[in-house]
């Protein structure tokens, strides 16, 4: 409490810092991508600027990675649209998860935040909104989205630059599926998550053939259905 009697104003600044701070170890995972991303994009013609730019706009890697191979396969553009956009359909689950905390702010916080809101910002931020008072949880999540698009700013430029020299064949495989095993653990509480998250990994895994990543949506629609179906039937249960 503050000396007037009021409840003490949440502290913006120590949000934004937090939300900086707990994205850094992720960066670990995810920078060597920004580097391939750079190359890569350098290696099927893309000019350097382009490519930056790329990053700068679009700030999707899984989309990015996929519109770079079908770029250098010479595909249709209404083929690499149709891709990416199957690809990031994961993201409405995100928003669906965040519009509720979202909702009491203005306009521009979320077009901001919505820009932002990666899958690593997310899973970092969800932690966040699961800690309670989230008066000021909107600078975190701010902080999370600011520091990895950076980030990739930041790395894109530097596979641009040291282009072909960079290996592509590099074992990075492991590096983001580690990363977010190590975001996903702490958020696994109850029953419904854990449902949700294993029968999602399996059923991604069995249905991973599939064209156009289709197995990773289908996967995740499942886990999240099997999740509220327990969910639900627990709290039939217990009424």
């Amino acid at each position: 409490m503050s000396p007037e009697g009021h409840p003490k104003s949440p502290n913006f600044r120590s949000e934004f810092l937090a939300g900086v701070r707990d994205l850094l170890p992720i960066l670990l995972g995810v920078m060597p991508f920004g580097l391939i991303f750079g190359a890569l994009a350098i290696s099927v013609g893309i000019p350097p600027l382009a490519a930056q730019f790329f990053s700068l706009l679009v700030f999707a890697g899984s989309a990015q990675f996929i519109a770079v191979g079908l770029i250098g396969e010479m595909a249709p553009v209404i083929v690499i649209v149709v891709t990416i956009f199957v690809v990031n359909l994961r993201h409405a689950l995100y928003s669906a998860s965040m519009s509720p905390h979202f909702a009491p702010l203005s306009m521009r916080w979320k077009l901001s935040l919505s820009w932002l809101l990666t899958d690593e910002a997310f899973a970092t931020a969800t932690t966040r909104y699961q800690r309670g008072n989230t008066d000021a949880a909107h600078w975190y999540t701010l902080g999370t989205g600011l520091a990895l698009w950076s980030a990739w700013q930041i790395s894109t430029a530097l596979g641009i630059l040291l282009g072909g020299e960079i290996p592509t064949s590099f074992p990075l495989a492991f590096a983001l599926p580690l990363t977010f095993i190590a975001l996903l653990v702490p958020t696994l509480r109850d029953r419904p998550t854990v449902a949700a998250a294993a029968s999602a990994g399996v059923i991604a895994v069995l249905l991973s053939g599939l064209p156009l990543r289709l197995g990773l949506l289908m996967g995740a629609v499942a886990g999240i259905g099997i999740g509220l179906w327990i969910d639900r039937k627990a709290a039939n249960v217990q009424s």
